[in-house]
């Protein structure tokens, strides 16, 4: 034993050493690992919001396409004059006008229905918070000369109307009789906006492709 005596004080500052090596391993480890973790969560985070931050800007570009398609075509959408309407109250007045262009035109209205945001618009994809959509199913009964003049006085509507459908068949024990389904796709504005610019005296045909 005495042969090791000489080398206890080594043996107890080696000990004492790795006893602190272990400490310091036992304390910092932690530390590292949270920062580590602290440091993935913020990547993680940066990549949220560079995502959120392309499909912002996606959703704008889309909107913007939308709204010049329809510029192009010299008709303006539907805007309420007051704020927090529901469905039936905003699209009032477009029901209503829409309504009289079927009767001033000696159309009759078998059946109509309604449905609104239709999952497959542009507008309700990209513009929800904007915009609402709705979808007007109806079917007609007129003459060919009466229903042309519907169609024109739809063309000639200043808010944008888009024509989804249409299916005309002749009545089958009056061939000068026409039964038609018509589908048609109004929009409106959620909430008032500033006037847009009047549309020409003569609006033309809109662009149907939305």
């Amino acid at each position: 034993m005495e042969k090791y005596k000489k080398y206890y004080g080594v043996m107890v500052f080696g000990a004492v050493a790795l006893a602190c090596v272990l400490g310091a391993y036992y304390l910092i480890t932690p530390q590292i690992t949270e920062r580590a973790g602290s440091e993935a969560s913020l990547q993680q985070k940066k990549q949220e919001l560079e995502g959120k931050q392309a499909e912002r800007g996606r959703v704008i570009n889309k909107l913007k396409q939308l709204k010049d398609s329809i510029a192009g075509s010299q008709k303006k959408i539907y805007s309420p004059v007051e704020s927090d309407l529901g469905n039936d109250t905003l699209f009032f007045t477009l029901y209503n006008d829409l309504i009289e262009m079927i009767h001033a035109n000696s159309v009759k209205i078998k059946s109509i229905d309604y449905s609104y945001n239709p999952a497959s618009d542009k507008f309700v994809e990209f513009g929800k918070d904007v915009y609402f959509v709705c979808d007007v199913e109806m079917e007609l009964v007129s003459n060919y000369v009466n229903l042309g003049k519907l169609i024109q006085d739809i063309y000639q509507y200043p808010y944008y109307i888009k024509i989804n459908e249409m299916d005309i068949k002749p009545y089958e024990k009056d061939k000068t009789v026409l039964v038609t389904n018509m589908s048609l796709r109004l929009y409106a504005h959620t909430a008032p906006v500033e006037e847009e610019a009047a549309p020409a005296a003569d609006a033309g045909t809109p662009d149907l492709g939305l």
